[in-house]
């Protein structure tokens, strides 16, 4: 499952890659084609900041499994029950750091081809 999810992260990224790519190909005028670009960077700078949100989230997010183990380890009551919902939320948290990833990718791929349609003007 967690795999699909990757795949899912991937193709929708790589969708809108490829809209944004035709989008910036199809329209004539280079006035046209600047406002399209600059707007998709706008909305890129949204998303990218988003995404760096989430990275000071999950960097929260793994104090908070360190000082758990730190805790259960100290009381010495680590139960099978709390290792395994501690060990779950790592998975989910480098999962979504996964998912963070793919998505900076794309998005840098974007603000690269954006500002290239920009600056060459074709």
């Amino acid at each position: 499952m967690k795999f699909l999810s990757y795949a899912y992260r991937f193709v929708s990224n790589f969708m809108f890659l490829a809209m944004v790519y035709f989008s910036l190909n199809f329209l004539g005028k280079y006035d046209q084609r600047v406002i399209v670009a600059v707007l998709v960077l706008v909305y890129t700078a949204m998303r990218t900041v988003s995404a760096l949100r989430t990275f000071y989230f999950f960097q929260r997010i793994e104090r908070l499994e360190i000082e758990a183990r730190r805790l259960a380890g100290a009381v010495g009551a680590e139960s099978a029950a709390r290792r395994q919902i501690v060990n779950e939320v790592s998975e989910l948290r480098r999962a979504g750091e996964m998912k963070s990833y793919i998505d900076l990718l794309f998005l840098v791929l974007i603000v690269l081809l954006c500002l290239s349609k920009i600056v060459t003007g074709s």
